[in-house]
């Protein structure tokens, strides 16, 4: 089977054919850990999540790089008081580092509860300022980079002017934006509006900042992808992905620094994974259409009727294309959830399916199994894999009421088949039954068999609850708002 990806920068899937046959390297632009990961990312990251599995199921070896941003990202080149680190530090009145740490643990921990697998290498750009730093000095003795007030910007124009196309990816008219702005805005540290900072002068309250030759400063945003993605991956290598939000300016920037440094393009598929809206809109802490992934899982919001599993999450993500927007909302989650429990009912009813060798099914195995690996090798289109997924469901409830039949060899197939599907490539997990809750639900019922009793006086009944469940390493703790509990 021949594998198609849906390259950005030709604008239309291709045959995927890697440098090195078998292997894969794969770089996805990772968080800036400013703030707590946003459902939105949960999205970008899960969905690469998946073509990570994916490739790494049909055979490849693939070296995953997934960066942290913990330095460097303005939102305005021209004002370094807009870098977000800076802000943060000032709104929590915490260290630079202590911000970095604190959301680097909930990036983490966010991640892990949704079942993602780690990147092979996950570089920093606190690590690779000394790398940052060599391909500012190179892009200067190219030409593409000028030194200004003891900051250094990328020359777009000359970058242009030398025949390369500072646009191809967003297919952008640049000498149109040139044409439009430079009136506007040419008297500052930039020869052109257009222009982005590779390193910026740090100001005296500025508290990230490192030396350079051009002065204390620290990178700019779009360097350290080039930096590190070059380093682990080679000045070309296979995949770049990351949100459709990056592919203009940061994807752009990065093509540029790679073909200014290197002479050549520096990836060959450009992935990007769409949006995720709430409700039929934008998600936005400004309109108040917004939820944290942990709040989606406790339940602790506004928006659903009830706290559901990263893995119901994972499975409704996964019902949408990569490229494609999603919108979660109540209902999309009510019935995601009753697919993920018919899928895993089904695999669970497998296990006591007993084959017959003597008759023929109507059900056709290897069919079923090149459309759904038809599916994955299609720019991994999840949505069309879930829905041969279900194909199989059917045909496995047939199996328990008797109206279809199975050979051993199918079987065996068709089990494994799923099995790898259904949790290695999407990476679902199966739901165990919760005991915390069904204790947490007893032990209420005792605390108010024992309130009853200390108000009725029945004090030795009251003493005896609270002796046996501490025997037991349960602890009742009396307080002004009620009984708790501790395990012990």
């Amino acid at each position: 089977m021949q594998l198609k990806i849906y390259n950005s920068l030709a604008g239309e899937k291709e045959i995927f054919k890697p440098i090195l046959e078998g292997n894969v390297g794969m770089y996805v632009c990772g968080p800036t850990v400013y703030s707590n990961v946003h459902l939105g990312n949960v999205r970008t990251f899960l969905s690469f999540d998946f073509i990570y599995r994916s490739l790494t199921h049909l055979g490849y070896k693939v070296r995953y790089v997934r960066n942290i941003t913990d330095a460097g990202h303005l939102t305005d080149d021209g004002d370094v008081n807009n870098d977000r680190f800076v802000k943060q530090t000032r709104l929590e009145k915490l260290e630079p580092m202590e911000i970095v740490q604190k959301y680097t643990v909930d990036f983490h921990k966010v991640l892990d509860m949704f079942n993602l697998l780690p990147p092979n290498i996950e570089p920093t750009a606190t690590g690779h300022i000394v790398e940052q730093i060599e391909l500012t000095q190179k892009l200067i003795e190219r030409g593409f980079a000028y030194e200004s007030n003891g900051s250094v910007y990328f020359d777009v124009l000359e970058y242009n002017r030398r025949g390369l196309n500072y646009g191809e990816l967003s297919k952008r008219n640049i000498e149109e934006l040139f044409a439009n702005t430079r009136d506007l805005d040419g008297q500052g540290e930039k020869k052109n509006p257009q222009d982005f900072a590779l390193w910026k002068k740090a100001s005296p309250a500025h508290i990230m900042r490192w030396n350079s030759p051009w002065g204390e400063g620290f990178p700019g945003w779009h360097l350290e992808c080039t930096a590190m993605s070059t380093k682990y991956l080679g000045e070309t290598f296979d995949i770049h992905g990351g949100g459709m939000d990056l592919k203009f300016p940061h994807h752009e920037c990065e093509i540029a620094q790679g073909k200014a440094c290197n002479d050549a393009s520096p990836v060959n598929y450009w992935m990007h994974a769409n949006m995720l809206t709430m409700n039929s809109q934008r998600m936005s802490k400004s309109t108040g259409n917004y939820i944290l992934p942990m709040q989606l899982v406790t339940g602790e919001n506004d928006f659903f009727e009830k706290p559901f599993h990263p893995s119901i999450v994972r499975f409704c993500f996964l019902q949408a294309h990569y490229r494609s927007v999603l919108d979660i909302s109540n209902d999309a989650m009510i019935a995601s959830e009753k697919g993920y429990t018919r899928l895993m009912e089904a695999i669970k009813v497998l296990d006591s399916i007993t084959p017959n060798d003597e008759k023929q099914s109507g059900f056709s195995l290897e069919e079923w199994k090149n459309k759904a690996y038809d599916a994955l090798t299609d720019d991994f289109n999840s949505p069309v894999l879930i829905a041969h997924l279900f194909e199989a469901v059917k045909y496995i409830f047939a199996l328990n009421d008797g109206k279809e039949t199975i050979s051993t060899k199918d079987l065996e197939e068709l089990k494994s088949t799923l099995n790898a599907l259904v949790f290695d490539v999407l990476g679902l997990q199966t739901i165990e039954e919760n005991n915390n809750e069904k204790l947490d639900q007893t032990l209420k019922v005792l605390i108010e068999l024992r309130n009853q009793a200390r108000k009725s006086k029945n004090f030795e009944l009251s003493d005896q609850i609270r002796d046996k469940l501490l025997a037991e390493g349960i602890e009742l703790k009396d307080g002004r708002d009620g009984t708790s509990y501790v395990l012990n």
